[in-house]
């Protein structure tokens, strides 16, 4: 079963420079988190760079600094987003500049090292930008799904931490066939009301019931936030990510009226909060300013 992801663009930046030896070095490291790794290995960011360079036998390296705009275990794609602008940005200094399936998949192993395994749910909107069903990813197979203009993305981040790895020992590995049946026929309405303009059929479906039962219990007021948000108009609410944050989808006159809900909601639980709006359809990562290339 695909993976389907949209909402919040989150904004984080990677520059580059190209070094004269074939290494890989994590540069300045600012922001909101700086306290990550300084092994390359082990850095979102540079994980997929160091493939890159020993699989394609460069004769030039990569510096990445990171400015990192996105908290850690907030369930906003934190290390998705490291993963995507490194390999992004490191393209546009390379000598070989890749393709974008090449891309793609070296950004899948910068998300392995936060997550544990390979898995696009973050790394394919990142990368391809808007609402994606990723079918396959070697090769890689990423469907965009149109989102109805009038669809808004709201977020709302507890400032709380919850550990993806931690999220994912939550779900079993063998879910009962009659969850599994249920979930497809949501998403396949969910894609339908996508393509068809269909309002009402999106809320109806908008439903997580293999996940979102599982991890809410990690989410202090989870079920009063889904409900604030229902109430106030929103068409869906759930987990984003692994959590802590929570997202909905709401008409966009509604939205404002559906953060002020979740954030209230939050706030009953002395949960201090950062909330964002955003069109379900943004752009994916992209270069944003190009310097000259200076070797090492």
């Amino acid at each position: 079963m695909g993976e389907l992801r949209g909402g919040v663009i989150q904004r984080q930046r990677q520059t580059r420079r190209r070094l004269d030896e074939p290494v890989v070095r994590v540069g300045a490291v600012t922001g909101r988190e700086m306290d990550l790794p300084r092994d390359p290995r082990d850095n979102t960011a540079t994980a997929g760079l160091v493939r890159w360079v020993e699989a394609n036998d460069l004769d030039h390296g990569f510096e990445v600094s990171i400015e990192k705009g996105i908290p850690l275990g907030s369930g906003m794609g934190g290390s998705a987003a490291s993963a995507v602008g490194g390999v992004i940005a490191a393209n546009a200094v390379a000598s070989t500049p890749l393709p974008d399936d090449d891309l793609f998949r070296y950004a899948l192993l910068g998300e392995a090292v936060a997550s544990g395994s390979i898995h696009p749910d973050n790394v394919a909107p990142c990368f391809y930008g808007g609402l994606v069903l990723t079918r396959a990813v070697d090769p890689p197979d990423v469907v965009s799904v149109p989102t109805p203009d009038a669809i808004r993305c709201v977020l709302v981040h507890p400032r709380r931490t919850v550990e993806t790895r931690e999220a994912r020992q939550c779900v079993p590995p063998e879910i009962p066939l009659d969850e599994v049946v249920r979930q497809t026929a949501n998403m396949g309405a969910f894609v339908a009301g996508c393509y068809r303009n269909d309002l009402d059929l999106i809320g109806r479906s908008l439903r997580d019931c293999i996940v979102e039962p599982r991890r809410a219990g990690l989410v202090p007021g989870f079920a009063e936030v889904q409900s604030a948000a229902m109430n106030a108009g929103a068409l869906g609410c759930s987990l984003a990510g692994a959590g802590p944050s929570l997202f909905a989808w709401a008409r966009a006159d509604d939205a404002e009226a559906v953060r002020d809900a979740m954030t209230s909601a939050f706030n009953h639980h002395d949960s201090a909060t950062d909330a964002y709006i955003s069109r379900a359809d943004g752009p994916g990562a992209r270069l944003v300013e190009r310097e000259a290339t200076r070797a090492g």
